[in-house]
């Protein structure tokens, strides 16, 4: 076809056409693009149509309006109240209570920049706001302490755990108490949507997120237990101890039976088997001694029977759980002694080793005293190489032991005091110690001489400080036995014997000084008459020497125990001392003088 032919021309003419259409449409539409934003620009110097702060419509105010506006209406609400529901409780706050500022205007200041800018960017960022509106929502600060005061007063309404369903017993009826769920308050998002609702211009009703949890036990999982100890309590129980038999009845079952295991445990089965024990335990009897004339025998050992309080709990469980022959035997343990016969007899505890007797009397007090310590010290145990010791045995000598007041030397003086007789039985115990040649590590003599003793081998104590003490030396055990009477005491030291021999050199009492005198006038006696009350005592000393000799007669031991004596006073009256008679003065002459005038 040829270039100049009319199809050609009218081709060229249709594309030539087309492409002013198309200039003519990019250049509407390029000033559809640049003008349209201008068109919504709007000044820059106030807020842009659809701008929201906190709910408000602030379009087309200045920055300044719209910030006045704001601050007057926050200021209106400050003392407005929310409510606030959680967990069925509703709370008022209010933004001034809990010190809840908005800042305004940080939050104009925000919008004036998203809807800024030179003119066809601002015109953009407006039509944009034309089309989708926002709400800028201000920064906040809160009062943190008083936030925290009221979220602790909101948990603490609000805040409760779950209650499980339990058994629970009406008399011989076991039925089941419902359980119920609990609440927890979110505190972390509650403290959010407290600040978030106080710092908006809304007061509408907020409710603040709590957290539901439901019980572990139900009633339905409590249904098999609640019929199982039902069974238990349902009729009572037989229980075969020996050849006793005990009835166990229903309301009985019923105050032992532990609902939350439906077991037999718990303070009440505690005091129920306690009490069972006591009836049925048999104490077990270690093995001893018996002394008949200088003959010592082992009185054998006796085991006992306790009851097993867990397997018995068990046992009658297990019958209670039976719908017929409600009946069983209880379990009893053999209880061991702590010495066997055996072990008693190993002791080697065959004759005396030392004995000693002393003679007493006093006042009644005085001789209780004596027979009270007596048995405190008696069966006393003495292992080989162990150290006896009078006051660790004894203890303190008190009123509630059973010690009474009588005589006894305080501080070289004879004086009432608790536990007055002591020292009888602590010089016996020394004597018998000494004749045995044991060791005596502490030993103390009286203050005063006391004749009645041995010369120099008396023996005083005073709880805790001045002790008697002696070392069992011979390889065997020894058992301290005390025999009293109503005027005498003797202690003796049972053991495998080992014969030793013992020797004592006692030196004659003397005089150290001699009493002091006390003297005193009686205006009964004649002048110069001199009577003695009492002769005093000088201090004296002595000393005693012992010395152990073995079996083979070898020298065991050598010692000197000295003893030192106070002296006490001697008790003198004398009469008045003569006075000579004063000479009659001569009689007075009587004058009389004018006193003189008042200067």
């Amino acid at each position: 076809m040829a270039a100049s032919s009319p199809a050609v021309r009218r081709r060229a003419s249709a594309r030539s056409r087309l492409w002013t259409r198309l200039g003519v449409a990019g250049i509407a539409a390029i000033a559809v693009v640049l003008l349209l934003p201008l068109l919504f620009a709007g000044s820059k110097n106030h807020l842009a149509a659809g701008t929201r702060i906190g709910g408000i419509d602030v379009g087309g105010l200045t920055a300044a309006q719209a910030r006045s506006l704001l601050a007057t209406q926050a200021a209106r609400l400050a003392t407005v109240p929310v409510v606030f529901g959680a967990g069925g409780r509703q709370f008022r706050l209010t933004a001034k209570q809990l010190g809840v500022v908005a800042d305004w205007s940080a939050a104009v200041d925000s919008a004036m920049q998203n809807a800024g800018g030179i003119g066809i960017v601002r015109g953009y960022r407006r039509l944009s706001l034309e089309l989708f509106p926002q709400d800028h929502a201000p920064p906040t600060r809160a009062y943190d302490a008083g936030l925290d005061y009221e979220l602790q007063v909101i948990e603490k309404a609000v805040d409760a755990p779950p209650r499980d369903a339990k058994l629970v017993r009406r008399g011989l009826h076991i039925t089941i108490a419902g359980g119920s769920s609990g609440h927890t308050l979110d505190r972390s998002v509650a403290r959010t949507e407290i600040v978030r609702a106080l710092a908006s211009f809304s007061r509408a009703p907020v409710s603040l997120p709590v957290t539901v949890a439901t019980p572990h036990t139900t009633i339905a999982s409590l249904t098999p237990a609640q019929r199982r100890a039902s069974f238990v309590v349902s009729a009572p129980v037989r229980v075969i101890v020996g050849d006793t038999t005990l009835r166990i009845p229903r309301w009985r079952l019923a105050t032992i039976l532990d609902l939350d295991t439906v077991r037999f445990s718990g303070a009440a089965a505690d005091r129920y088997f306690a009490r069972l024990e006591k009836q049925v335990d048999r104490a077990p009897k270690d093995a001893g001694f018996a002394v008949v004339g200088n003959t010592i025998t082992v009185v054998p050992a006796e085991t006992g029977l306790q009851l097993d309080v867990p397997r018995a709990a068990a046992a009658v469980l297990a019958a209670a759980s039976r719908p017929a022959n409600r009946v069983t035997r209880l379990p009893l343990a053999v209880a061991r002694p702590k010495r066997s016969t055996a072990a008693a007899r190993a002791m080697g505890i065959t004759g005396p080793v030392g004995t000693y007797e002393t003679i007493y009397g006093g006042d009644p007090n005085r001789i209780h005293n004596v027979q009270l310590v007596a048995h405190l010290v008696d069966d006393k145990l003495i292992a080989p190489g162990a150290t006896f010791s009078f006051n660790g045995t004894t203890g303190e000598r008190s009123a509630s032991k059973g010690f009474l007041e009588a005589p006894v030397i305080v501080n070289g003086e004879l004086q009432t005091g608790l536990g007055g007789g002591v020292c009888q039985v602590s010089t016996t115990v020394f004597n018998a110690a000494y004749e045995a040649g044991l060791p005596i590590t502490a030993r103390t003599n009286h203050a005063l001489y006391i004749s009645h003793y041995p010369l120099g081998r008396d023996a005083t104590v005073n709880y805790p400080d001045i002790d008697l003490k002696f070392v069992n030396d011979t390889g065997h055990w020894l058992l301290l036995r005390t025999v009293v009477g109503s005027s005498s005491l003797s202690v003796t030291l049972y053991g495998t014997p080992v014969h030793r021999r013992v020797e004592s050199i006692a030196q004659p009492l003397r005089y150290v000084a001699p009493p002091p005198v006390q003297k005193t006038v009686d205006a009964t006696l004649k002048p110069g008459q001199v009577i003695v009350d009492d002769s005093g005592v000088p201090a004296q000393a002595t000393s005693v020497e012992r010395k152990v000799y073995s079996a083979a007669g070898k020298l065991l031991s050598d010692a000197t125990w000295y003893s030192s004596y106070r002296a006490e006073p001697k008790i003198v009256r004398v009469g008045p001392k003569k006075t000579t008679p004063k000479k009659k003065p001569p009689a007075a002459t009587t004058t009389t003088s004018t006193p003189e005038p008042p200067h």
